[in-house]
């Protein structure tokens, strides 16, 4: 077994032991995390309880015990995110998430207004990169790059985004959710936005996501009064999905009864609904082949990335699934992304001068999207 192997396999209990220890060290992994609690998006605090008090108290008696609250956008920081709401809340048993709006063309900056956030006493922090961020590569590097140095590698950090990959394909996923990027992926599955069934919506989106290993916590919504069985069905599709919580965008717009819907304890049995990947072959083209082709990097092959499945890519897959007992296809499905993501993906310096992985011409047919599921509307979620 190669040794850059990210796993060993283990038996018996033996595997089951290092199971659990790495739940329990790996970071933002760990047992009682603030994003292991449902939680609530809080965009203007003067509009959802407008102090520590008032959102403590109304977030407990609905079982809401994370709120995420804006902390920044672009590179201007909101007073509101302050250490005083922050002891408040967490004085009362609340964790606290900051949030903030992301834009790429200060990507630095963004990264500082992100640190600063932390060092006011954030639980954590999510990263909103929505469509200003597509074909941005280079931001999306030095955004993490800068963050990662200011507030470590164990920091939980999460990335909310377009929950279908497949229609983003110049979206950087793959840096955002890649080495040394965001630990938790909340990808904003608002159903009733893209016009689809709350199952549909789902289904698309954990399979598209799937493939960046990273925890998925799906942010739901209670804007557009979604009907309560519609609230009810995503809860228990997201535990059925094998999520440990969900959040809600948002605080401001959710009345009295989604409030109750939200909050109201459901039980076993779930939905066990079927759990797909992506299926990509010669000519595929986007951000989820920049990922497959930085994970055959990671597993020795000599390729480029640069997000277009071509016949270097195919040939090699091919050795690859030789190599691992899998038919040797061409073609990506559940067993060569299974045995693929073994390895960790390899990390490219997007924004390394001269790089030239992405060349501008590739670059404007990636950035092209099949059509945006859920509306961009700066400065939120």
């Amino acid at each position: 077994m190669s040794p850059t192997r990210r796993r060993r396999h283990l038996s018996g209990a033996a595997a089951l032991c290092a199971v659990v220890l790495a739940a329990a060290l790996a970071p933002g992994h760990v047992l009682g995390g603030p994003l292991s609690r449902d939680g609530m998006w809080i965009w203007y605090v003067s509009e959802s309880g407008g102090s520590a008090a008032a959102i403590a108290n109304k977030a407990r008696r609905h079982n809401i015990r994370l709120v995420l609250i804006k902390s920044s956008d672009g590179p201007n920081s909101w007073s509101q995110f302050n250490r005083g709401l922050v002891d408040g809340l967490q004085d009362r048993g609340m964790k606290v998430c900051a949030w903030q709006f992301v834009y790429g063309n200060m990507p630095r900056q963004e990264a500082r207004q992100g640190a600063a956030a932390v060092g006011k006493g954030a639980d954590c922090l999510i990263v909103d990169a929505e469509s200003h961020y597509e074909g941005r590569y280079p931001a999306a590097d030095r955004y993490m790059r800068t963050l990662r140095r200011r507030i470590g590698r164990e920091y939980p950090v999460g990335l909310t985004s377009f929950p279908w990959v497949d229609y983003h394909p110049a979206f950087p996923y793959s840096v955002f959710l890649g080495r040394a990027g965001a630990q938790f992926n909340l990808p904003q599955v608002y159903w009733r936005a893209i016009g689809a069934s709350v199952d549909q919506t789902m289904a698309h989106t954990y399979r598209w996501n799937r493939p960046y290993a990273r925890p998925i916590r799906p942010l739901g919504q209670t804007w557009q009064n979604p009907p309560g069985r519609e609230i009810l069905r995503f809860r228990r599709l997201a535990a059925g999905y094998g999520s440990r919580a969900v959040s809600w965008w948002s605080w401001q717009e959710t009345n009295s009864s989604e409030w109750k819907r939200v909050g109201r304890p459901i039980g076993p049995p779930y939905p066990d609904p079927k759990r797909s990947y992506p299926r990509l072959a010669r000519g595929s083209r986007g951000d989820i082949v920049v990922l497959l082709q930085e994970l055959l990097k990671a597993s020795g092959r000599q390729l480029r990335v640069d997000g277009l499945f071509g016949a270097k890519t195919e040939t090699a897959l091919r050795r690859f699934q030789g190599e691992h007992g899998l038919e040797q296809s061409g073609v990506v499905k559940g067993p060569t992304w299974r045995e693929l993501r073994e390895y960790r993906p390899k990390r490219i310096r997007w924004s390394q001068r001269g790089n030239p992985a992405f060349t501008k011409a590739k670059m404007l047919r990636l950035a092209t999207p099949a059509a945006l599921e859920v509306p961009s509307t700066p400065g939120r979620p």
